[in-house]
């Protein structure tokens, strides 16, 4: 007899994967679940009548397409779990499958950048995706910005969307009161929102988790509120009107003598400000995405990975964990002082109504859905959630249904988000022996 354990044939090890039984009553209960929940959400409507009495009628055949496709999808669930996932220590998937999809997955940031860069050239007369892709735009940067505090720095924060609002109304109230350009009120608006980070983090330095949550919440509301009652400067819940348009290098995107159009001896078009704006939004997203990896690179980055993991630990190996918070809120705030810098000059129009917690909640989500820390999983999951949002937009009562599902299905199929990535930025490529003075056991 030897020490050496004997594995199964791989014959033996997949036989023990889930069975059609089990598949069949998997898929039953989850049915009988979908059928309890929905019967009461689909199956029966009801309204006031006009004489206030209550009118009701029934849509069973909506329910049986419901309950049918929860029962189809948990028994595909379950079959591309068998084929994708690994059955015990054996992974179903061929490993010429494995090396075409680590392939594809290589070559999706790339061929993802190509077509972002071409969208105006390719729907340069569809106004309506334009402004969607400006929109999707806008929340990856706002994603890559929050990345920086939850992802990198394991700091839950919900008010993320104050800074998104002091971006905004620095922007502005600059622009309109004392007339400078987008080109100056950028970098101000971003060192504004910055400042208020810095503000943030001091009476959160000994919080965690919940109780920080709960706190950058509450920071939210008051930013909010605040942009509400104090009318003489913010001009309360009218907002601010009349915002700037950005010049390119001074020069107006307008039908103008001096506009661009007109110095270049083309035709003027309102799409031109369109695809401007574009790649305007663009670069700052490239802009935040380039600063993010090379600071997550630097001794600040892998403090933060540190101090994610266990703030503990973090303390212990001497960083100084009160500057690492702070520079993770101040730098999270000053992408998203940004990204309203550019929301302000792109609507022309400000108001309070476009800062609620909603907007905290969808980047979160987008940061969460996609994987806390890939910069990759963000732009994706904005593209899914933004973009996916719009395309359900004509299953009207559905729509929210739906998108509520595919969320739910994504955090059970992939509960660390599209691309969980949590690798530290600088690990040991090999394994080293470690002196036996240093070891209890005696040896390394």
């Amino acid at each position: 007899m030897t020490g050496r354990s004997v594995s199964a044939p791989p014959a033996a090890q997949t036989s023990r994967a889930p069975g059609a039984a089990f598949i069949l009553k998997k898929a039953l209960i989850s049915a009988f679940v979908a059928l309890v929940l929905f019967s009461l959400m689909i199956g029966v409507r009801t309204e006031a009548g006009p004489q206030g009495q209550l009118v009701y009628w029934t849509r069973f055949d909506d329910l049986a397409v419901m309950v049918a496709a929860v029962f189809g999808g948990s028994i595909l669930i379950e079959l591309l779990r068998r084929w994708w996932g690994p059955v015990d220590t054996v992974r179903v998937v061929p490993p010429s499958v494995q090396s075409a999809l680590s392939l594809a997955g290589r070559m999706v940031a790339p061929v993802l950048l190509v077509f972002t860069f071409l969208v105006p050239v390719l729907f340069y007369d569809e106004r309506y995706i334009l402004d969607l892709a400006i929109l999707v735009l806008t929340y990856v940067m706002l994603g890559w910005g929050l990345n920086v505090v939850v992802g990198l720095a394991g700091l839950l924060d919900l008010g993320y969307v104050a800074f998104y609002a002091v971006g905004a109304y620095s922007y502005a109230l600059l622009a309109t009161n004392f007339g400078l350009s987008f080109w100056i009120c950028l970098p101000l608006a971003g060192i504004l929102a910055a400042f208020w980070g810095v503000l943030l983090g001091f009476p959160v330095l000994r919080l965690r988790g919940d109780y920080l949550a709960i706190v950058t919440l509450a920071f939210g509301e008051i930013i909010r509120l605040v942009l509400i009652n104090w009318q003489t400067l913010t001009g309360g819940p009218n907002g601010v009107t009349g915002i700037p348009r950005p010049t390119l290098f001074g020069i107006p995107l307008t039908p103008a003598d001096d506009g661009l159009a007109a110095m270049l001896g083309i035709e003027f078009s309102p799409t031109h400000r369109i695809v401007f704006l574009f790649y305007l939004i663009f670069a700052l997203a490239l802009l935040t995405n380039w600063v993010t990896i090379r600071l997550r690179r630097l001794p600040i980055g892998r403090a933060w990975e540190a101090l994610r993991e266990d703030e503990v630990a973090c303390r212990a190996l001497g960083i100084n964990t009160t500057t690492t918070k702070l520079t993770a809120f101040a730098i999270g705030a000053m992408f998203g002082g940004f990204a309203g810098a550019f929301f302000a000059t792109r609507q022309g129009f400000i108001s309070p109504e476009s800062f609620t917690f909603h907007e905290s909640a969808l980047v979160l989500a987008i940061v969460v859905l996609g994987g806390m820390g890939s910069q990759l999983g963000v732009a994706l999951a904005a593209l899914a959630m933004i973009g996916g949002f719009e395309l359900f937009r004509g299953f009207d009562q559905y729509r929210m249904l739906v998108f509520g599902m595919a969320m739910v299905l994504l955090m059970i199929w992939r509960p660390r988000g599209l691309i969980g990535h949590r690798a530290p930025t600088v690990f040991l490529k090999r394994s080293q022996t470690i002196s036996s003075d240093l070891v209890k056991e005696g040896h390394g």
